[in-house]
C-alpha cells in the first residue's frame, strides 16, 4: 500500500511477550533491512514495550487468547508491506541479510513463500545448532493457521533463499523461562486432531529438550507411526526418534528401526552419528562380541559421517554431525582402544572442523 509517496516492501511483523533481555537484539538485527517494524505485545508485565518503541518498533497490544496464529494474524494486520518478515523475539538475523533485497523479493510481492535456515542453539553438544527451514517470509495476504506451531495458510509453494535466523529459545535457561505454556498448547491441539502427525512430533521436540525421555519416546515412536513416507520433517523425526529410544534405554528398538531406515539416509551425517552411538551401547551390553562386531560398526558409522561431510541442506540437521562432533567421537573411540596416534590425528581434526564451523569466515579453501 502507498504512503504518500512511499511504498512498503517489507516490513518485520512479530509477536512478543515478556521478551525485555532479547527484543532489542532482534530488532537491531532486522531494522537495516526493513521498511518497518511491528510488534504486537500480548501481555507483557516487563519493559518488551518501551525497549521495542525505543528501537524503531510501532508496538500494538494484543490480548493473548492461548493461540499463536490469531495473535500473528492480529499483527499482520498491521501492515501495509508487500513482503513481511516473521521474526521471534528469541530470533535474530545471522547471515544472508542480502536475500532481503528486491532482487529476491521484489516490490509488488510475489508468488512463493520465502523460507528460511533456522539455526536454532542446543545445549548438548556444546556449539551446536539444530538447522530447518521454514517459511518466513510472507507475500502481503498470507496468515497462519495452528493454535501452535502454527504454519501459513496458502496454496504457495515455499522456496528457499539464502537466509539464516540465529535461535536460542531451546537452551535450558530459556525453556525453564517458558515454562509449560507450549505444552499445554499442543495438548489441546492433540485432543482435537490425536491423528497428526506433526504435533506428536513437535510434543515429542519438547519432551526431549526438557529431558524427559519416556515421553519423548513415546511421542516420537507415534509421529513415526502416523507420518507419510515423504513428510517434509522424516529425517529429523527419525533422528530424534533412534536418540529417545537410546535415552530411554530401549536400544533394542533403536537398533530395529536404524536397520529400517538405513537405506533411506546413506547421505546423512546425522543418522550415522546416531547409529554410531547406538552400536556403542550394543558394544557395552554385550562385551563378548563387541571388538569383533560392535565396535568396528561404530567406528564405520562416524567415518561416514566425515565422508558426507556437513550437510545444512536437510532438514533438521545438527551441526557438527558431519564434521568435528564425529572426529571427536573417533578422537575418543581410539584413545580407549590403545591408538593414541591415530586418536591425535581426529583430535586435530576435530579441533580445526570445529574452528571453521565457529568461524566459516576463516576455513580452509
Amino acid at each position: 500500500m502507498a504512503i504518500g509517496d512511499f511504498v512498503t516492501r517489507l516490513a518485520l511483523v512479530m509477536i512478543a511477550r515478556d521478551e525485555a533481555k532479547v527484543i532489542a537484539r532482534a530488532l537491531d538485527s532486522a531494522r537495516p533491512y526493513v521498511d518497518r517494524m511491528i510488534v504486537l505485545d500480548t501481555g507483557s508485565v516487563d519493559a518488551t514495550r518501551e525497549i521495542a518503541t525505543a528501537c524503531g518498533a510501532e508496538v500494538s497490544e494484543f490480548t493473548w487468547c492461548d493461540d499463536f496464529s490469531a495473535a500473528r494474524n492480529a499483527a499482520l494486520t498491521h501492515s501495509d508491506a508487500d513482503w513481511n518478515l516473521i521474526l521471534d523475539a528469541d530470533e535474530w538475523l545471522e547471515a544472508g541479510s542480502d536475500a532481503l533485497g528486491p532482487q529476491t523479493l521484489p516490490q509488488g510481492g510475489g508468488g512463493f513463500l520465502g523460507a528460511v535456515r533456522v539455526r536454532s542453539l542446543i545445549d548438548d553438544p556444546p556449539d551446536a545448532a539444530g538447522q530447518a527451514w521454514i517459511a518466513r517470509v510472507l507475500p502481503r495476504g498470507v496468515g497462519y493457521h495452528g493454535r501452535i506451531h502454527e504454519q501459513p495458510l496458502s496454496s504457495l509453494l515455499a522456496r528457499r533463499i539464502p537466509l539464516d535466523i540465529g535461535h536460542d529459545g531451546y537452551t535450558q535457561e530459556n525453556l525453564a523461562r517458558k515454562g509449560a505454556r507450549n505444552e499445554i498448547l499442543m495438548m489441546r491441539e492433540l485432543e482435537a486432531a490425536p491423528e497428526d502427525p506433526y504435533l506428536w512430533f513437535q510434543m515429542g521436540k519438547e519432551h526431549q529438550a526438557r529431558k524427559r525421555h519416556p515421553q519423548a519416546a513415546l511421542c516420537f515412536t507415534e509421529a513415526l507411526r502416523l507420518a507419510a513416507a515423504d513428510a517434509p520433517y522424516r529425517h529429523p523425526l527419525v533422528v530424534r526418534t533412534l536418540t529417545a529410544l537410546r535415552d530411554n534405554g530401549q536400544l533394542a528398538e533403536a537398533l530395529k528401526l536404524a536397520d529400517a531406515e538405513a537405506a533411506n539416509w546413506e547421505t546423512s551425517p546425522d543418522f550415522y552419528l546416531i547409529v554410531g552411538y547406538l552400536y556403542l551401547d550394543a558394544a557395552a551390553e554385550a562385551p563378548s562380541q563387541a571388538r569383533d562386531h560392535f565396535l568396528p560398526i561404530a567406528e564405520s558409522a562416524w567415518r561416514r559421517c566425515l565422508e558426507i561431510g556437513e550437510r545444512p541442506d536437510l532438514e533438521g540437521a545438527i551441526s557438527g554431525c558431519g564434521g568435528y562432533i564425529a572426529a571427536q567421537n573417533l578422537a575418543v573411540y581410539h584413545q580407549n582402544l590403545g591408538d593414541p596416534q591415530v586418536a591425535a590425528e581426529f583430535a586435530a581434526l576435530a579441533e580445526r572442523l570445529r574452528s571453521e564451523a565457529l568461524n566459516p569466515a576463516h576455513a580452509a579453501p
